[in-house]
């Protein structure tokens, strides 16, 4: 999570981009092929999935510090 925020401002990534670097939802996966399946599933999502879905763990969108 540390590097999406030490990547903020570089244009050669999303997160640097477009200022993506407060976490307010995660999964924890013990294998990386989990996480990735994981990953695109959630890509496949709408807006209002992706919102019913941090809601559900986080509903007052508080960033996660680690």
């Amino acid at each position: 999570m540390k590097e999406y925020f030490l990547n903020r401002g570089k244009e050669n990534s999303f997160a640097g981009k477009y200022y993506c670097y407060n976490l307010v939802y995660f999964e924890e996966h013990f294998k990386p092929m989990d996480a990735i399946d994981r990953e695109k599933e959630i890509k496949k999502f709408t807006r209002k999935q992706k919102e019913e879905l941090i809601n559900s763990k986080n509903p007052e969108w508080n960033f996660i510090r680690f």
